[in-house]
Protein backbone atom coordinates (compact mmCIF):
# COMPACT_ATOMS: atom_id res chain seq x y z
CA UNK A 1 0.00 0.00 0.00
CA UNK A 2 1.07 3.40 -0.83
CA UNK A 3 0.25 6.29 1.62
CA UNK A 4 1.26 10.13 1.54
CA UNK A 5 0.77 11.40 4.96
CA UNK A 6 1.16 15.76 5.13
CA UNK A 7 3.39 15.75 2.23
CA UNK A 8 4.58 19.38 2.19
CA UNK A 9 7.40 20.86 -0.87
CA UNK A 10 8.58 23.95 -2.79
CA UNK A 11 10.87 25.35 -4.44
CA UNK A 12 12.05 28.68 -3.52
CA UNK A 13 9.03 30.33 -2.42
CA UNK A 14 7.02 28.44 -4.22
CA UNK A 15 4.82 26.05 -1.94
CA UNK A 16 3.84 23.11 -4.06
CA UNK A 17 2.44 20.39 -1.84
CA UNK A 18 0.98 21.75 1.47
CA UNK A 19 -0.26 18.76 2.89
CA UNK A 20 -0.75 16.52 0.63
CA UNK A 21 -2.78 13.06 2.20
CA UNK A 22 -3.47 10.42 0.41
CA UNK A 23 -3.79 6.33 0.63
CA UNK A 24 -3.64 4.22 -2.32
CA UNK A 25 -5.95 1.21 -1.82
CA UNK A 26 -3.56 -2.29 -2.86
CA UNK A 27 -5.05 -3.88 -6.45
CA UNK A 28 -6.56 -0.28 -7.71
CA UNK A 29 -5.89 2.25 -10.05
CA UNK A 30 -5.99 5.71 -7.96
CA UNK A 31 -6.30 8.84 -10.47
CA UNK A 32 -4.94 12.29 -9.16
CA UNK A 33 -6.26 14.68 -11.25
CA UNK A 34 -5.69 18.45 -11.10
CA UNK A 35 -4.58 21.65 -12.64
CA UNK A 36 -1.20 21.85 -15.11
CA UNK A 37 1.44 23.25 -12.02
CA UNK A 38 -0.67 21.68 -9.22
CA UNK A 39 2.23 19.14 -8.34
CA UNK A 40 1.03 16.02 -9.14
CA UNK A 41 3.98 15.02 -10.64
CA UNK A 42 5.73 16.51 -7.74
CA UNK A 43 4.01 13.89 -5.37
CA UNK A 44 4.22 11.09 -7.80
CA UNK A 45 8.21 11.35 -7.67
CA UNK A 46 8.23 10.83 -3.83
CA UNK A 47 7.13 7.60 -3.98
CA UNK A 48 10.53 6.99 -5.66
CA UNK A 49 12.42 8.94 -3.80
CA UNK A 50 13.44 11.24 -7.01
CA UNK A 51 12.28 14.19 -4.36
CA UNK A 52 12.50 14.25 -0.79
CA UNK A 53 9.72 15.97 1.31
CA UNK A 54 9.97 19.29 3.64
CA UNK A 55 7.70 17.76 5.80
CA UNK A 56 5.55 14.89 6.22
CA UNK A 57 6.26 11.37 4.16
CA UNK A 58 5.62 9.00 1.79
CA UNK A 59 5.13 5.53 3.09
CA UNK A 60 4.98 2.72 0.81
CA UNK A 61 4.37 -1.12 2.40
CA UNK A 62 5.09 0.64 5.44
CA UNK A 63 8.65 1.83 4.85
CA UNK A 64 9.14 5.72 4.84
CA UNK A 65 10.87 5.90 1.68
CA UNK A 66 13.14 9.17 2.54
CA UNK A 67 14.58 7.64 5.20
CA UNK A 68 15.58 4.50 3.49
CA UNK A 69 19.24 3.61 3.33
CA UNK A 70 20.31 3.71 -0.66
CA UNK A 71 20.32 -0.26 -1.22
CA UNK A 72 16.82 -0.40 0.95
CA UNK A 73 15.51 2.40 -1.40
CA UNK A 74 16.97 0.69 -4.89
CA UNK A 75 15.57 -2.80 -3.73
CA UNK A 76 12.31 -0.66 -3.43
CA UNK A 77 12.35 0.96 -6.62
CA UNK A 78 12.50 -2.62 -8.18
CA UNK A 79 9.26 -3.31 -7.10
CA UNK A 80 7.80 -0.06 -8.51
CA UNK A 81 7.20 0.84 -12.70
CA UNK A 82 7.30 4.34 -13.74
CA UNK A 83 5.84 5.17 -16.55
CA UNK A 84 7.28 8.74 -17.43
CA UNK A 85 5.33 11.43 -19.25
CA UNK A 86 7.33 11.49 -21.83
CA UNK A 87 8.18 7.57 -22.04
CA UNK A 88 11.71 8.97 -21.37
CA UNK A 89 13.17 6.43 -23.26
CA UNK A 90 16.87 5.87 -24.59
CA UNK A 91 17.32 7.29 -27.80
CA UNK A 92 20.78 5.37 -28.93
CA UNK A 93 18.91 2.39 -27.45
CA UNK A 94 16.40 -0.18 -29.49
CA UNK A 95 13.68 -0.87 -28.15
CA UNK A 96 15.18 -4.55 -27.05
CA UNK A 97 17.98 -2.27 -24.97
CA UNK A 98 15.58 0.29 -23.28
CA UNK A 99 13.50 -2.83 -21.72
CA UNK A 100 16.33 -5.24 -20.70
CA UNK A 101 17.80 -2.06 -18.89
CA UNK A 102 16.43 -2.75 -15.66
CA UNK A 103 16.20 -6.51 -16.21
CA UNK A 104 19.76 -6.29 -16.22
CA UNK A 105 19.99 -5.37 -12.39
CA UNK A 106 17.96 -7.98 -11.57
CA UNK A 107 20.51 -10.60 -12.27
CA UNK A 108 18.39 -12.45 -15.49
CA UNK A 109 19.81 -14.70 -17.78
CA UNK A 110 19.59 -13.50 -21.28
CA UNK A 111 16.97 -16.23 -22.37
CA UNK A 112 14.65 -15.05 -19.33
CA UNK A 113 15.03 -11.34 -20.38
CA UNK A 114 14.32 -12.34 -24.07
CA UNK A 115 10.76 -13.87 -22.96
CA UNK A 116 10.39 -10.53 -20.54
CA UNK A 117 10.53 -8.56 -23.64
CA UNK A 118 8.64 -10.29 -25.94
CA UNK A 119 5.87 -10.90 -23.15
CA UNK A 120 5.87 -6.97 -22.25
CA UNK A 121 5.87 -6.08 -25.94
CA UNK A 122 3.00 -8.35 -26.67
CA UNK A 123 1.03 -7.05 -23.73
CA UNK A 124 1.10 -3.18 -25.29
CA UNK A 125 0.88 -4.91 -29.19
CA UNK A 126 3.67 -3.93 -30.17
CA UNK A 127 5.29 -7.62 -31.06
CA UNK A 128 8.16 -7.69 -33.60
CA UNK A 129 9.52 -4.13 -32.34
CA UNK A 130 12.77 -5.04 -30.47
CA UNK A 131 14.72 -3.84 -32.64
CA UNK A 132 13.74 -0.83 -33.66
CA UNK A 133 14.89 2.61 -32.09
CA UNK A 134 12.47 5.75 -30.08
CA UNK A 135 13.23 7.63 -32.99
CA UNK A 136 11.37 5.16 -35.69
CA UNK A 137 8.29 5.12 -33.01
CA UNK A 138 5.47 7.45 -33.07
CA UNK A 139 4.20 9.42 -29.89
CA UNK A 140 1.83 6.60 -28.80
CA UNK A 141 4.07 3.55 -29.87
CA UNK A 142 6.94 5.29 -27.70
CA UNK A 143 4.61 5.53 -25.19
CA UNK A 144 3.56 2.33 -25.30
CA UNK A 145 7.48 0.56 -25.15
CA UNK A 146 7.52 2.83 -21.42
CA UNK A 147 5.03 0.91 -20.30
CA UNK A 148 6.18 -2.39 -21.74
CA UNK A 149 9.51 -1.13 -19.43
CA UNK A 150 7.31 -0.89 -16.87
CA UNK A 151 5.56 -3.93 -16.55
CA UNK A 152 9.28 -5.66 -17.93
CA UNK A 153 10.01 -5.59 -14.00
CA UNK A 154 6.83 -6.93 -13.04
CA UNK A 155 6.31 -4.24 -10.80
CA UNK A 156 3.99 -4.04 -7.84
CA UNK A 157 3.22 -0.89 -8.75
CA UNK A 158 2.76 1.64 -11.26
CA UNK A 159 2.91 5.10 -11.00
CA UNK A 160 1.72 6.77 -14.95
CA UNK A 161 3.10 10.08 -15.09
CA UNK A 162 0.35 12.09 -17.66
CA UNK A 163 0.18 9.09 -19.93
CA UNK A 164 -2.27 10.47 -22.26
CA UNK A 165 -1.02 13.61 -22.84
CA UNK A 166 -0.13 14.93 -26.37
CA UNK A 167 -1.96 11.97 -28.07
CA UNK A 168 -5.15 12.23 -30.15
CA UNK A 169 -8.55 10.59 -29.19
CA UNK A 170 -8.02 7.00 -30.54
CA UNK A 171 -4.02 6.80 -29.64
CA UNK A 172 -5.32 8.15 -26.10
CA UNK A 173 -8.31 5.62 -25.74
CA UNK A 174 -5.41 2.54 -26.59
CA UNK A 175 -3.26 3.71 -23.89
CA UNK A 176 -6.18 3.64 -21.78
CA UNK A 177 -7.16 0.11 -22.92
CA UNK A 178 -3.27 -0.94 -22.02
CA UNK A 179 -3.11 0.35 -18.34
CA UNK A 180 -6.68 -1.70 -17.57
CA UNK A 181 -5.32 -4.54 -19.13
CA UNK A 182 -2.32 -4.41 -17.65
CA UNK A 183 -3.75 -4.13 -14.33
CA UNK A 184 -6.09 -6.73 -14.87
CA UNK A 185 -2.72 -9.33 -15.75
CA UNK A 186 -0.34 -8.12 -13.31
CA UNK A 187 -2.49 -7.00 -10.75
CA UNK A 188 -0.59 -4.22 -9.87
CA UNK A 189 -1.90 -1.33 -7.49
CA UNK A 190 -1.59 1.96 -9.89
CA UNK A 191 -1.51 5.88 -9.53
CA UNK A 192 -1.98 7.96 -12.58
CA UNK A 193 -1.48 11.33 -12.44
CA UNK A 194 -3.57 13.12 -15.13
CA UNK A 195 -5.60 16.44 -16.38
CA UNK A 196 -7.80 13.90 -18.68
CA UNK A 197 -11.08 13.26 -17.45
CA UNK A 198 -11.60 10.51 -20.03
CA UNK A 199 -8.80 8.82 -19.25
CA UNK A 200 -9.55 9.40 -15.16
CA UNK A 201 -13.16 7.92 -15.60
CA UNK A 202 -12.09 5.40 -17.86
CA UNK A 203 -8.74 3.39 -15.84
CA UNK A 204 -9.56 4.70 -12.35
CA UNK A 205 -11.01 2.95 -9.41
CA UNK A 206 -10.65 5.73 -7.43
CA UNK A 207 -10.08 9.64 -8.45
CA UNK A 208 -8.40 12.66 -6.20
CA UNK A 209 -8.31 16.00 -7.27
CA UNK A 210 -4.97 17.99 -5.97
CA UNK A 211 -5.78 21.54 -5.29
CA UNK A 212 -3.90 24.03 -3.48
CA UNK A 213 -1.38 21.59 -2.38
CA UNK A 214 -3.81 19.35 -0.56
CA UNK A 215 -6.29 17.16 -1.89
CA UNK A 216 -9.87 18.60 -2.48
CA UNK A 217 -12.05 15.78 -2.74
CA UNK A 218 -11.71 11.72 -3.35
CA UNK A 219 -14.18 8.89 -4.22
CA UNK A 220 -15.46 6.89 -6.78
CA UNK A 221 -15.67 8.12 -9.87
CA UNK A 222 -19.55 7.76 -9.66
CA UNK A 223 -18.76 10.36 -6.42
CA UNK A 224 -16.69 12.86 -8.61
CA UNK A 225 -18.97 12.85 -11.63
CA UNK A 226 -21.87 13.57 -9.27
CA UNK A 227 -19.87 16.37 -6.89
CA UNK A 228 -21.34 19.15 -5.49
CA UNK A 229 -17.92 20.67 -4.59
CA UNK A 230 -17.94 23.69 -7.15
CA UNK A 231 -13.75 23.51 -8.12
CA UNK A 232 -13.89 20.16 -8.44
CA UNK A 233 -17.06 20.18 -10.53
CA UNK A 234 -15.66 23.24 -12.17
CA UNK A 235 -12.29 21.14 -13.34
CA UNK A 236 -14.13 18.14 -14.45
CA UNK A 237 -16.64 20.08 -16.70
CA UNK A 238 -13.24 22.13 -18.27
CA UNK A 239 -15.18 25.72 -17.37
CA UNK A 240 -12.41 28.23 -16.96
CA UNK A 241 -11.75 29.23 -13.28
CA UNK A 242 -12.06 32.68 -12.35
CA UNK A 243 -9.03 32.52 -9.77
CA UNK A 244 -6.92 32.09 -12.46
CA UNK A 245 -5.20 28.56 -11.05
CA UNK A 246 -6.30 26.57 -14.80
CA UNK A 247 -4.19 28.93 -16.42
CA UNK A 248 -1.38 28.06 -14.26
CA UNK A 249 1.70 27.00 -16.55
CA UNK A 250 3.18 22.96 -16.48
CA UNK A 251 6.51 22.97 -15.90
CA UNK A 252 8.93 19.50 -15.49
CA UNK A 253 9.05 20.42 -11.91
CA UNK A 254 5.68 21.13 -10.09
CA UNK A 255 3.42 19.07 -12.91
Amino acid sequence: MIVFRDLHKSFGEKRVLQGFSLDVPEGETTVVIGYSGSGKSVALKHVVGLLEPDGGAVEVDGKIVHQLPQDELMELRSTIGFVFQFAALFDSMTVRENLTLGLKRRGLSEREMEQRVEESLALVDLEGAEDRYPAELSGGMRKRVGIARAIALRPRYILYDEPTTGLDPVTASVINQLMMRTRERLGATSIVVTHDMTSAYTVGDRIAMLYKGAIRQVGTVDQIQRTHDPIVRQFIEGRPDASGEADATASEVTG
